[in-house]
């Protein structure tokens, strides 16, 4: 396994240099605007490259299977797709509609789906009629998607926070005993290693950064959602339970709908970008880029113990959710009015600092 992986991050170490040159060519390169503070063009090749490695080390370790086979051509369809937005900036229409007929494929043709919620909501398993497994599971699919490719907003955030979410899963399959995923997980992070390496600067600089661009992020965005369907459902054999899911991706899904809800309030498409994302608001309040990425990546982290423990321990699924929500109720009140928070506490220090001994 060891050769497997020094292969797979070499691998994805040289592509990146292959792919950066190609892209500055083509023109797949992000340019600084008024939402992007970056400096220069920097090539959009991360998610590329860590395909076509993974890709290239199933094909020489691994013998292809259906349920492989499909994946990567899931997986290549939305790369194509990213590529393609990342270039000439598709309209989320259009992007919806491909990840639509993606999730089709994977239910259709590999059996995979949401079948069962768990006893999410008391002692009986929510089992989901055919109608309801698809409508679930296109959401699900699309939600996680997007989730990922919201979150891509700092340097290495998007590669340390799908990092944190495979390491989770390749913790409870090895928990679980099934081997082959585990070894699937481990290969996905030593494919992204390279990638956050340059992404931050290490080891040649910011003369090499790269980006994962939006054919990366919905590549890892499916495959998260492809790896929780397969721990989550299959009755006996299934690895996790579905709520443990949600803790397992609960930070870029909670930063999702955060932001989708705040854009609806103020009558703007919840597809619109901006810079209200948590990592914008550590900016804001004084934190370095680098700062925010330990305080966020520690927060997934956070949550995805919280996950590993409660399936562990077998804890009550219902309370689980119900503490999941709670969750997510307080992070969107403080996200919300995280300004009049931090005036509060900035007043209540000031007064301190100013009260005479």
């Amino acid at each position: 396994m060891l050769s497997v992986l020094c292969s797979i991050f070499f691998a994805s170490f040289i592509s990146l240099f292959i792919f950066r040159k190609l892209a500055k060519y083509v023109g797949l390169v992000d340019k600084p605007n008024l939402r992007k503070h970056h400096s220069g063009a920097i090539p959009l090749v991360g998610g590329i490259s860590v395909f076509i490695s993974l890709l290239l080390t199933l094909s020489i370790y691994s013998p292809f299977d259906g349920d492989v086979a499909l994946y990567l051509l899931c997986a290549f369809i939305l790369i194509v797709l990213g590529a393609l937005d990342d270039r000439y900036d598709i309209s989320f229409k259009y992007r919806l509609f491909v990840q639509a007929c993606v999730s089709v494929l994977m239910i259709a043709i590999g059996e995979k789906s949401l079948d069962s919620l768990g006893l999410m909501m008391g002692n009986d398993i929510i089992a989901l009629p055919g109608w309801a497994s698809y409508f679930v599971t296109i959401l699900a699919v699309i939600g996680s998607i997007n989730a990922f490719n919201m979150v891509d907003g700092i340097d290495g955030l998007l590669g340390g926070l799908a990092s944190v979410t495979f390491a989770a899963l390749g913790f409870l399959f090895f928990l679980s005993g099934n081997v082959d995923l585990l070894y699937f997980c481990l290969i996905l992070i030593t494919a992204l290693l390279p990638y956050i390496m340059l992404n931050l600067g290490f080891p040649f600089g910011k003369r090499f950064k790269v980006f994962m661009g939006d054919a990366g992020s919905m590549f890892i965005g499916f495959t998260v959602v492809w790896l929780l369907i397969e721990a989550s459902q299959g009755g006996e054999f299934k690895t996790i339970r579905p709520v443990t899911a949600l803790w397992l991706i609960a930070f870029p899904l909670m930063d999702m709908a955060c932001i989708m809800i705040r854009r609806v309030r103020k009558g703007q498409s919840p597809f619109q970008p901006d810079r209200e994302h948590l990592h914008h608001i550590c900016q804001r309040l004084g934190l370095s880029s680098s700062h925010s990425l330990l305080v966020i990546c520690l927060m997934a982290t956070l949550m995805a113990i919280v996950g590993i423990a409660s399936d562990y321990y077998a804890l009550n699924e219902t309370l689980m959710f119900c503490l999941f929500l709670l969750t997510f109720g307080v992070y969107f009140y403080v996200i919300t009015h995280i300004w009049k928070i931090t005036r509060y506490f900035k007043t209540k220090v000031e007064d301190r600092i100013l009260l005479p001994d």
